[in-house]
This record gives structure tokens, C-alpha cells and sequence, in this order.
């Protein structure tokens, strides 16, 4: 059986069912004799003319008639389930909506027969909207005793009425439902009762008979999929499916429910102290508020997409549950004013999310430091070998650079924190609201000063992106680093195997694949930064619906920052350093050189000339391939009589980390003085 939509002679939209058999396809039968006597209620002549009705009237009446007895049962099932097909389609499309009702009659109740003989003790409970078109499931009777011959008899014509009250009716009801939840609402087609009726349908499965609220609330959704749009009294015409799956940003905003309900609330206050609503209705927005979240939080929430975003949705659920008081709401707001209030509240709750996860990467490498302290590292400028550097150096170099990202967060967030609600659409109100309440409710410093600004203002989203963009380059240099000190040409570091992954292919490999994850994701942090950019760069004032856009980049900058660091502080609790390969390189590369220049400065001799003269010695030892502290005496004064025995505490990489005394600099003793400062600073047990 197949829908057409079809146009009657006087304009109405009609659907006519058909069966499959095409060879019998115009056949109408002869309708049941019950219909002569309400040929009336239809203004029909002709009885056995297919009548165009209203389908909350015909249901009714079918619905009186099939709860009578003795009547013909195949013809009882056949309209028991064209009307629920017709009550089910016409519940989706508007109480007007009409049916044309022309069926081979026979052929449909043959199939439901044959169902009811297979499942003769299958019920469904009727509930959600079916039930209010439909009214209650008829009450069961009790089976007298089975005492006699006569009242056997009573018995069996009682199981009789059981069967008919437990099958055709709820069945057809529940394989309607099961076919609704699975359908797209804007396709008019529904499956032959021989499809709905078959072994493979879910409602078959005894689970699929008792309906939970949550499937309850799905199919209320799928019969009412096309409401009237809190913004559509001006409009004559539904927008498309496809403009209305364009425009919808419900998939991705439902992550601010949170803060729409803390900003509905705060601004439900202020409109009840200002005298705009009564303490009744925002005692009742206040409750339902409350309600919503706690649905949404437990997952029974039914989030609609033709409610557009998280603010119609919650709205619209509000407004189904208390009535009139939340049609008072949006007094004095539009959503322009109100999705850049939830969304700065995201930003600041996003903000101390993103700095709680750099501590923990601080406090991470902090500890690291403190477990290798007094190890030397070849230090690189280049990418070649510099000076010999302590390694709690070079990893508190990493703190530093994570503290001024968390400085710069701090910064942003002190900026974002003005309050755009109330700016309205652009222009703000007339009606006398107090947005420094709701501006303090919602722990801002103040509203914002200018209306137009208010609603057209994503500075602070771009700036929290190009913070959160620093903060991943950070990451980035970090996980070059240590992907290069685990290749095997450094062989500096050692990851443990529950923070490294293998090849497919070559048994051997052993790769530190999350840090460069971590230089790979920098790439799309600083994507979803030039996304917001490129998106800004040419709108004029105020709002435009281009800024839909900036939230998604937004969100997926945190996540991926947020992820970055988590997995950044992992790692670095999974290493160790392999001190006996260091030890190994640290001869190569000259890395005493600078320190010997400043031996010959400490002389009396000029930089230039010192640099000039240790260049010579590092010629040397290169013809010979010697380190420095093997040259002789004779042969650093045969390049300059400035060199005397005292030299050789210079040279060497130990000697030359322990000259360093400069405040900052990769001496023992500044390196120490940095750390007590993390450890203290960060609240760091050293135990």
C-alpha cells in the first residue's frame, strides 16, 4: 500500500491508498452496512461512494463502532488500521488534512487475519499523542468462573472479545509508531500493512510494545514535526526541509543549554523586579528551567531541529510545559543579545577549563624537572649543538611559555567579561529593564556600553582562539622536540609503551605517535582561528546570520587545546631519559666554546679578539678530532699567551654549566632558585 498526494476538484490535499495488487488497484468495495447510518455526519449521498472526511471525525466514529461486538471482523480490522493509518498522517500534517479512503477492503483484511492468528495475545498500552485522538484503550472486562456449560460458553465468547480488544487496534497503532520513528516526516509514504505487519518489524519485538517516555516523546516529535516557528506569525509558508537542514544550529549550540538557562533565569529576575512579569510567572519559568536542564542532563530531552537552535528549543519546551508565563520571557531580548550572553559565559567557563589543564601540564613537567636534576643536555640553536644546558633548564623553559598562554587566557577573559543582554536585536528597549542586574546576576563586570556593539562584538572570540592558537605553537615545539630525542638518532628519551604505538607492517617501530598528534592538531587550532577571522573581516553592523558560524570553530578549539594538553601532561608522566646516551653525545659538537671566550674576557682580553682566538682552538681540535680539554697548555698559548693553567676549569661540559651565574641562566644554582620558585608557585609536594 502506497500514499499519493493528490488534488481533489475543490483544492483540498488528499492522499489516496492503494494496494500493491496492481491488477486490482481501482477496485472499491462495498463499505460495512454501518456506514448507511452515518452517511449524514459526512454529508455523503451515496454510500458507496469513498467519502473525502475530516479524519478526527471519521475517527471517532470507526473508533465507536469497532468497540462494538458481533459485528463483521474482517471489515472491523480493515478500518481499525485505515484509520490509524489516516489519524497517524493526518496528526503529522494538520487537523484538516483530508484522506481519501479507497482500498481493496478484502485483500487488508485477510493479511491483518492472518496476524491475528499468529499473535493473538499481543496489546499495546496506547500512549502519547495517538492516545488523545484516539481516547483510552478500552478497559478489559473480567472472565466470569468457568463453572458450567453455559458459562463456558460465556467464557469462550469473553476470550473472543479479549482477542479483538488486544490485536487489530493496538497493533496497528504500535506498527504505525514504530514506522513513524523510522521515516522521515517529509516523506508522505507508508509501507503496505503486509510491510508493517511482517516478522522484521521492530514492533514485533515484545520490548517495542510498552512505550518509554523517551520513545514517547520521539514520536510526538515525528506526528508534530512541522510546528508554527516562534518567529512565524508574519509568514504565510513553512520554510523548505532543505533551507530549514541549512540553517539549523541545534546540532552543534545544544552545548550552550547550560548557559541559556542560567542567562533565562537571570533575565526572568530582572523582568519580574521591574514589575514586566508577575512573581507567579517567574516562579513558574524558574521551575520549568530547572526541569528542562535536569532532563537534558539525564538524556530525555528531545531536541527538535526545526526548533532551530538551543534557545527555540528550550523556549518551546517550556512553553508545552507551564503555558503562558513563558511566552513572557523573551520580553525585552532578542536572540542576538541572547546567544552572545551564553556564549561569553561558555568562553569564561571554556577559559578556566583550558587553564586548569595548563597547570596540570606545568605541575607535569615541574615534577619531571625535579627528577632529573643536575643532568646536562646538549643545547641546540639551529637545530645544532650550542652549549650544555641542565635539562630542569630546558623543561622549565616549557613552564614559562604555558604560564604567559594562561596569563593570556586571564587577560581575554577580563576583557570578555561585559554583558551584552538586553541590547535586543541592536537598538535595546523601551520597556524599563535593569541590565546592570542581570549583568551582576551573571557575575559580569558591567553590561556593555553601546547596543550595536553588544550584539555585533566577537572580539573576544577571536582573541580567545588566537590565545588558544599561541597555546597549541607552545604544544607543537614541545612534540617536535620529543618526537626527534625518541628517534633513534638522538635516542634521548624513552617513552613507555602505554603512551607509544606500533607499525602494522615492521615489528620493531616503537613511535611516540601522541606528541606528534599534538604537532599536528596545532595545525587546526590555528585553522579554526583563520575560520573566525575570514569570517569577520567584511560584515557590517550589527548582527548577521554569517555569525552562526563562530561557534563550532570555537568549540573545536577548546576540545582540541584542551586534548593537547591533557595528552601532553600524559606523556610527560610516561618518560624517562636515557642519561647513559646523553653522557655518550655530550663530547661532540664543542659545546664549551663560549664558555672558553669568556675565560680569555675574564683575561682582560675583547670579546672579538676571544671569540677570534677560541675559533682558532676549535680549528685545531677539529684537524686533530679532539675535544677542547684535550689540547694541551702549549698548544692554547702557541695560539694566544693569555691562556694559562687555570684554564682547564673552564673546560669540559660540567665546568662549563657551573660557570654560569647570570640570573635566568642553566647555572646549578639559578636552575635551583627557578625551581623552588614552580614548586612553590604551583603548590608542588616535592615528597
Amino acid at each position: 500500500m502506497a500514499f499519493k498526494k493528490g488534488i481533489n476538484s475543490s483544492s483540498s490535499t488528499a492522499l489516496k491508498i492503494r494496494t500493491e495488487n496492481h491488477e486490482r488497484q481501482s477496485l472499491l468495495l462495498q463499505p460495512p452496512k454501518w456506514w448507511r447510518s452515518t452517511n449524514s455526519l459526512f454529508g455523503t449521498t451515496n454510500s458507496c461512494d469513498p467519502p473525502l472526511v475530516s479524519i478526527h471525525r471519521l475517527g471517532l466514529i470507526i473508533l465507536r463502532w469497532t468497540c462494538m461486538p458481533r459485528r463483521s471482523a474482517n471489515h472491523r480490522y480493515t478500518w481499525q488500521f485505515l484509520v490509524t493509518v489516516g489519524l497517524a498522517v493526518g496528526a503529522s500534517l494538520g487537523s484538516d488534512f483530508l484522506i481519501r479512503l479507497d482500498q481493496d477492503w478484502s485483500d487488508l483484511a485477510a493479511v491483518t487475519s492472518v496476524q491475528l492468528q499468529n499473535k493473538p495475545n499481543m496489546r499495546l498500552d496506547l500512549e502519547g499523542p495517538l492516545i488523545d485522538l484516539l481516547g483510552p484503550t478500552p478497559p478489559l472486562p473480567s472472565p466470569p468462573p468457568e463453572t458450567s456449560k453455559r458459562t463456558k460458553k460465556r467464557a469462550r465468547a469473553h476470550r473472543e472479545e479479549l482477542r479483538f480488544l488486544k490485536t487489530p487496534f493496538h497493533l496497528a497503532v504500535s506498527a504505525m509508531e514504530s514506522h513513524l520513528l523510522s521515516t522521515s516526516p517529509s516523506t508522505l509514504h507508508f509501507p503496505s500493512p503486509k510491510t508493517l505487519f511482517s516478522n522484521k518489524t521492530t514492533h514485533r519485538n515484545p520490548n517495542f510494545v510498552s512505550l518509554t517516555p523517551k520513545r514517547k516523546l520521539a514520536i510526538q516529535a515525528k506526528l508534530m514535526e512541522k510546528e508554527n516557528k516562534l518567529w512565524g506569525g508574519r509568514f504565510e509558508q513553512t520554510v523548505t526541509d532543505k533551507v530549514e537542514k541549512f540553517t539549523e544550529s541545534i546540532s552543534f549550540d545544544k552545548e550552550l543549554y547550560k548557559h541559556d538557562i542560567m542567562g533565562s533565569k537571570a533575565h526572568a529576575s530582572m523582568l519580574a523586579k521591574q514589575g514586566l512579569i508577575g512573581e507567579s510567572d517567574k516562579d513558574s519559568i524558574l521551575k520549568g528551567l530547572d526541569e528542562i536542564q535536569r532532563k537534558i542532563e539525564a538524556g530525555e530531552f528531545e531536541w527538535r531541529e526545526d526548533r532551530e537552535d538551543v534557545h527555540m528549543n528550550i523556549e518551546a519546551t517550556l512553553t508545552e510545559m507551564i503555558g503562558e508565563p513563558a511566552k513572557k520571557l523573551h520580553t525585552a531580548r532578542s536572540r542576538n543579545d541572547q546567544v552572545l550572553t551564553d556564549f561569553k559565559l561558555w568562553c569564561r567557563d571554556a577559559i578556566d577549563r583550558i587553564a586548569a589543564s595548563i597547570k596540570n601540564l606545568q605541575v607535569a613537567m615541574v615534577k619531571l624537572a625535579l627528577s632529573n636534576e643536575g643532568l646536562i643536555v646538549p643545547g641546540y640553536t639551529h637545530l645544532q649543538r650550542a652549549q650544555p644546558v641542565l635539562l630542569p633548564h630546558l623543561l622549565l623553559a616549557y613552564v614559562e611559555q604555558l604560564e604567559r598562554d594562561a596569563g593570556r587566557l586571564l587577560d581575554c577573559k577580563l576583557r570578555m567579561n561585559f554583558c551584552p543582554l538586553g541590547a535586543c536585536a541592536l537598538a535595546g528597549t523601551g520597556l524599563p529593564i535593569d541590565r546592570f542586574m542581570t549583568s551582576e546576576a551573571l557575575g559580569f563586570t558591567a553590561p556593555m556600553r553601546n547596543s550595536i556593539d553588544a550584539v555585533s562584538d566577537r572580539d573576544f572570540v577571536m582573541e580567545f582562539l588566537s590565545v588558544n592558537s599561541i597555546t597549541a605553537i607552545h604544544l607543537s615545539r614541545l612534540g617536535e622536540e620529543w618526537v626527534l630525542w625518541a628517534s633513534e638518532e638522538f635516542g634521548f628519551l624513552i617513552p613507555s609503551d602505554s603512551v607509544s604505538t606500533g607499525s602494522s607492517i615492521m615489528p620493531q617501530k616503537k613511535n611516540p605517535d601522541p606528541m606528534e598528534l599534538v604537532r599536528g592538531k596545532s595545525a587546526r587550532v590555528i585553522g579554526d582561528l583563520v575560520t573566525l577571522l575570514t569570517l569577520c573581516k567584511g560584515l557590517p553592523l550589527a548582527y548577521n546570520r554569517d555569525l552562526q558560524e563562530d561557534k563550532e570553530p570555537v568549540f573545536d578549539s577548546v576540545k582540541t587545546v584542551v586534548g593537547m594538553l591533557e595528552v601532553s601532561a600524559e606523556f610527560a608522566q610516561n618518560i624517562t631519559f636515557n642519561r647513559e646516551r646523553i653522557q655518550k653525545s655530550l663530547p661532540a659538537g664543542h659545546l664549551d666554546a663560549t664558555t672558553l671566550a669568556d675565560y680569555l674576557v675574564n683575561k682582560g682580553l675583547p670579546f672579538r679578539t676571544a671569540h677570534e682566538v677560541v675559533g682558532t682552538c676549535v680549528h685545531l681540535c677539529v684537524s686533530r678530532n679532539l675535544r677542547l680539554e684535550d689540547l694541551t697548555l702549549d698548544d692554547l698559548k702557541h695560539i694566544s699567551p693569555a691562556f694559562n693553567q687555570d684554564v682547564y676549569e673552564y673546560l669540559g661540559v660540567e665546568n662549563a654549566v657551573n660557570k654560569f651565574s647570570s640570573y635566568g641562566s642553566t647555572g646549578s644554582a639559578c636552575v635551583a632558585s627557578q625551581l623552588d620558585y614552580w614548586v612553590t608557585k604551583l603548590e608542588i609536594s616535592k615528597n
